[in-house]
C-alpha cells in the first residue's frame, strides 16, 4: 500500500496540522482491531447511542475518558482464579484487555453510560452553541415611494 508523505505540508500551511493528522490517520488502519464489537445508533435528532459487546467485564473492569474529541474505551480484567481443583479445557469468552477510541465531531459530549446484560452503553448527545446554530432573518417590506431630490435655485 501507498503511504504519503505530508510532513512537507507541515512546515508550509498554518492551521491545517489536524487535517493532515486525520489524512495520515486513514493511511494506517486499526490493524484489524474487531475486539470489542460495537454499535452506533441515532437515539434522536441530537443523540446518539455507542452499544459495545463486553461480555465478562464488570463495571471496575471498565474505564471511559472523552479528551479532545476522542473517546477512549479501555478494558482490562483481572485474572480470576478457578475453584481448588478446576482446570480450563477450553476459554470461548474473551477476557483479554481492549482500548477502543472514537473520534467524536466538534460540539458532542458525553452524557452517561451504563453496562447492562453484557453490553456497554454510552449516550452522546451533541450540543450546537446558540450562535453557531442557523438563524431566520426576516425580510421587511420597503414602500416603494420614489423620493425626489430637489435642487436649490442658485
Amino acid at each position: 500500500m501507498r503511504h504519503v508523505d505530508f510532513s512537507p505540508l507541515y512546515r508550509s500551511t498554518v492551521g491545517f496540522d489536524r487535517l493532515f493528522t486525520m489524512l495520515d490517520s486513514l493511511g494506517q488502519p486499526d490493524a484489524g482491531q474487531s475486539y470489542p464489537p460495537y454499535n452506533i445508533e441515532r437515539t434522536a435528532q441530537d443523540t446518539y447511542r455507542i452499544s459495545m459487546a463486553v461480555a465478562g467485564f464488570s463495571e471496575n473492569d471498565i474505564s471511559l475518558e472523552a479528551h479532545r474529541n476522542v473517546l477512549t474505551v479501555k478494558g482490562e480484567r483481572k485474572e480470576e482464579k478457578g475453584e481448588e481443583g478446576t482446570e480450563t479445557l477450553y476459554r470461548g469468552i474473551a477476557a483479554r484487555a481492549f482500548e477502543r477510541r472514537f473520534q467524536l465531531a466538534d460540539h458532542v459530549e458525553v452524557t452517561g453510560a451504563s453496562l447492562k446484560n453484557g453490553l456497554l452503553f454510552v449516550d452522546l448527545k451533541r450540543n450546537i452553541p446558540e450562535e453557531m446554530k442557523p438563524r431566520k432573518i426576516a425580510i421587511s417590506a420597503v414602500g416603494n415611494e420614489a423620493k425626489q431630490i430637489e435642487a436649490q435655485a442658485a
